[in-house]
């Protein structure tokens, strides 16, 4: 079923390498691999037959369940944030893909997408769609960080400091889970606010981890014309692309920090590329309204 075909880290230079995690999986690309596989165990042992989960327009995460939902043979449903979208199907890129891989969508408007964790919400949605295995927005619960957990082989044990792009707190909570004692993980949050400390020490079970909240670029999927210049020139310098919500950021800060001297001068680095390049597209379509330089 979940069989993941380890790639092996890329050389960037004496200090810097990247784990290519995105490769393990076309459709479920990497962390969202991570954090559905032991979920996916779950709800087939549980017998149930739908996934229900949360999410935006152009959420990695929604088209990450309907891919999952249709090889493992789940019916799916998202609840998407933003009624207006719900004539808009066609136009984006994401939500077009999530339902020609089988998933319905429910459409709610910002307000009561917040209350997206309350029982009575939930409740509401069992008597709407009857029984479902649910999968919080972004993935992370701790069946996502046995997962993410999963993400560091011995091999990766020779790095001083190990590298991620945070969203919902799953995958760096995985990662310093799995975490040798002499490393220090760090965090690069793609949202403005300090929620995620919180958030992270819920499934951290080591302290050897630090958030660099430098590189957000103005917040969630904001982005400007020297991250896109940064990864247009990364992906020909080097034959990987990266996604402007999540790796873009994180790839930009860690050479960035290097620059600036953060980093001890004999200290290994492995970033983790977490995927989430399906976003591309939806990415290049407001670009593209703004006549401004595309995503290569």
């Amino acid at each position: 079923m979940f069989v993941i075909a380890e790639k092996l880290n890329i050389q960037i230079d004496n200090q810097l390498s990247i784990k290519p995690d995105y490769l393990i999986d076309p459709f479920i690309s990497g962390n969202k691999y991570r954090k559905l596989k032991y979920n996916i165990f779950e709800a087939k042992k549980q017998g149930c037959k739908l996934l229900l989960t949360f999410g935006g327009a152009y959420s990695n995460h929604i088209a990450a369940v309907a891919a999952a939902g249709n090889r493992f043979g789940f019916q799916t449903i998202g609840i998407i944030r933003g009624e207006e979208l719900a004539d808009k199907i066609t136009e984006n890129p994401t939500l077009l893909y999530a339902q020609n891989q089988g998933m319905q969508f429910h459409f709610v408007s910002r307000e009561t997408y917040r209350l997206k964790e309350s029982v009575t919400f939930i409740e509401n949605l069992k008597n709407q769609f009857g029984d479902f295995y649910l999968i919080p927005e972004g993935g992370t619960n701790d069946l996502a960080i046995k997962g993410c957990e999963e993400i560091l082989t011995e091999q990766d044990a020779e790095f001083d400091f190990i590298t991620c792009p945070v969203g919902t707190g799953g995958t760096i909570s995985g990662l310093i889970n799995a975490s040798k004692s002499h490393q220090k993980i760090l965090g690069f949050p793609a949202l403005k606010g300090d929620f995620l400390w919180k958030d992270i020490s819920k499934f951290a079970r080591n302290d050897n981890w630090d958030l660099i909240t430098d590189y957000h670029f103005g917040g969630y999927a904001k982005i400007n014309t020297e991250l896109i210049s940064f990864i247009n020139e990364f992906k020909r310098q080097f034959q990987m692309p990266l996604d402007p919500v999540y790796t873009g950021k994180m790839v930009f800060g860690v050479f960035d920090l290097l620059k600036n001297g953060y980093f001890p001068k004999d200290a290994k680095i492995l970033m983790i590329h977490t995927g989430g390049l399906q976003g591309i597209a939806g990415m290049n379509q407001f670009l593209e309204k703004k006549n401004r330089a595309k995503i290569q």
